[in-house]
């Protein structure tokens, strides 16, 4: 499935100027039709797939409890 470059913006949650950006730096890939630029949306899966799993590691790490007895011995 292809989006433009409104429709990626709004399916990233991004602002369009940097989604053109991106584009003219070759950091998205697009296909330009003769009228405008086209995306395929299947690219961004593996992303948005990482950003989950690292949303969820951060979650699990700051949910972790901090230990009552921290054994600090001073080396002075």
């Amino acid at each position: 499935m292809y989006l433009t470059i409104e429709e990626t913006a709004e399916f990233l949650e991004m602002p369009e100027t940097q989604i053109t950006r991106l584009v003219q730096q070759g950091r998205i890939r697009a296909l330009y039709d003769g009228e405008q630029y086209v995306i395929n949306k299947d690219q961004f899966n593996t992303h948005l797939e990482q950003m989950e799993k690292i949303k969820t590691l951060f979650e699990e790490f700051w949910s972790e409890p901090i230990p009552e007895d921290i054994d600090v011995k001073d080396e002075d």
